[in-house]
């Protein structure tokens, strides 16, 4: 029997204005947390998106990924094996992979030995689609095919974990996994002081401080960030993604610069895995969010997703850049949390 849990509480917040990339525009961004400071902070940071004129936002190609790990005689032919699929892909894979997935398009086959193991990373386009079950669908007819085709090989799983799914890893911000969305903003001197009330500077010498040499000390992963994976998850949640991708969500990067007296301020989210369309898209309170984010209108495979990802990383900016600037406030972030989640 399948039971519901209580919802998780849910509010729009912003509005955050985009200049440019998938969807320019002012945009309401749906954030579902029992963490209630993120709302007010992501406000903020929405605010100073307005102020500054707007964000810039690129968003990569979409890439979604399984490993198919099979076992070779010996040593010498998985290594054969492996540089001849890395150099030149059976031509049959692209056929293989679309066969039944209508929008899947064959992107990659990459390879690792480990022994006599051989590790084959099959990299498929998503389209609108998150992609795991279509990249996991694609890989196991791979694997009968591989296993047809060089009878000397033997199965051991359609997963061996360089994929590499929903664990921290090198891997993926290497060779891609999901959507990688960069946006940043040029926010004026008075712009900070006013709505965040901090210099510009400030926020350059915390992120040094902080997010790249603090995550240097506690041994990171590909991750300089303050808390990617708050606005990450809340954003998955309202949108009806899957939450355990905010794992390899969370590793991205924060950067801070003087531009004279201006502060330049970007985040780069390499691993923004999301859909419009598979599995939760058809549960209402996710379908009514989609339509209010306009990502379900007829558009070229990919576009609608792609408008997601952009909003996705929007809400990330506005929160990084509001808890960098509370942070630079002595008590500032326990204040926030005291007033807002305490009950009398």
């Amino acid at each position: 029997m399948t039971e519901t849990c209580a919802a998780v509480p849910l509010r729009w917040v912003g509005p955050v204005r985009l200049a440019s990339g998938p969807c320019p525009g002012d945009w309401r961004v749906p954030l579902a947390t029992y963490e209630q400071p993120l709302w007010p902070s992501v406000a903020r940071g929405a605010r100073v998106s307005r102020a500054a004129g707007g964000l810039h936002v690129a968003v990569g190609s979409a890439r979604m990924s399984r490993s198919i790990l099979l076992a070779a005689p010996s040593a010498a032919r998985a290594l054969e094996l492996a540089g001849q699929w890395e150099l030149d892909p059976p031509a049959a894979l692209a056929e293989i992979v679309g066969a039944g997935r209508r929008y899947a398009r064959f992107l990659a086959l990459r390879t690792q030995v480990a022994g006599h193991l051989l590790y084959a990373r099959l990299e498929v386009d998503p389209a609108d689609a998150a992609g795991h079950n279509m990249v996991t669908a694609a890989a196991d007819a791979v694997a009968q095919w591989l296993l047809a085709t060089y009878p000397e090989l033997t199965y051991v799983s359609v997963s061996g974990n360089t994929c590499c799914d929903k664990k921290p890893a090198a891997i993926n911000g290497i060779l891609g996994r999901g959507r990688v969305v960069i946006v940043e903003g040029l926010v004026p001197a008075a712009v900070c002081q006013a709505e965040l009330r901090v210099a510009p500077g400030a926020v350059v010498e915390l992120n040094t401080r902080k997010n790249l040499l603090g995550t240097q000390l506690a041994g990171g992963l590909r991750a300089a960030n303050a808390h990617f994976a708050n606005m990450l998850l809340a954003f998955y949640l309202a949108t009806g993604q899957d939450g355990a991708n905010v794992v390899e969500g969370s590793q991205g990067f924060t950067t801070a610069e003087l531009r004279g007296d201006d502060l330049y301020f970007a985040v780069t989210v390499p691993h923004v895995i999301v859909g419009t369309v598979g599995s939760g898209k058809d549960l209402p309170h996710v379908r009514a969010a989609l339509e209010r984010l306009d990502c379900l209108a007829p558009r070229p495979p990919g576009e609608n997703a792609a408008r997601l990802a952009a909003l996705c990383g929007a809400a990330i900016w506005c929160g990084e850049l509001s808890l960098l600037a509370a942070l630079t406030h002595p008590g500032e972030l326990m204040r926030a949390h005291r007033q807002l989640e305490r009950r009398a």
